[in-house]
C-alpha cells in the first residue's frame, strides 16, 4: 500500500476529496432536508467560488489560464478555511441553518474541484502542479 502511495500520491488524494465530496453532499442535502433554507444557500454558495473564473476571462490568456488579476479571489474562494469559518460562526452566533447550507455548500463546490483536479493558482493564473 505505501509503494502505492508513493506511486500514485495525487490519485488517492483526489478519491480523498472525492470521498469528502459525497460527505459533505450528504450533508448539504440533510440539513436542506430538514431546515427551511430556501434554494439561495446552496445556489449561491455552491456556485459563488467562481465568481472569480468570470472576472478571471479575458483575451490574451494562454488555456487553462486566469487572468492574474482573479488569482487572489480565487484562491480565496477554494480553499477550506473560508467555509470552515463561515460554518463556525453560523453555529456559535446561532444564525440561521441557511448559513449552515451555505457554508457546507461552499466547501462542497472547494471539494468536488480538488477531486477533479483543479487546485489553487499560480500568480500568473496557471493551475498549480
Amino acid at each position: 500500500m505505501e509503494a502505492a502511495l508513493a506511486r500514485h500520491p495525487r490519485s488517492y488524494r483526489r478519491l480523498g476529496y472525492g470521498l469528502l465530496a459525497v460527505a459533505l453532499l450528504g450533508l448539504v442535502v440533510l440539513e436542506y432536508a430538514t431546515n427551511t433554507v430556501g434554494w439561495w444557500p446552496p445556489v449561491a454558495f455552491g456556485a459563488g467560488p467562481d465568481v472569480a473564473l468570470l472576472l478571471g476571462a479575458g483575451s490574451g490568456l494562454a488555456r487553462g489560464q486566469l487572468h492574474p488579476r482573479a488569482v487572489p479571489l480565487y484562491n480565496l474562494l477554494h480553499r477550506f478555511w473560508g467555509p470552515l469559518a463561515l460554518g463556525v460562526v453560523a453555529v456559535a452566533a446561532g444564525l440561521s441553518a441557511a448559513w449552515v447550507v451555505g457554508a457546507l455548500a461552499w466547501a462542497l463546490h472547494v471539494a468536488i474541484d480538488r477531486a477533479a483536479g483543479y487546485g489553487l493558482r499560480t500568480p500568473d493564473g496557471f493551475q498549480r502542479s
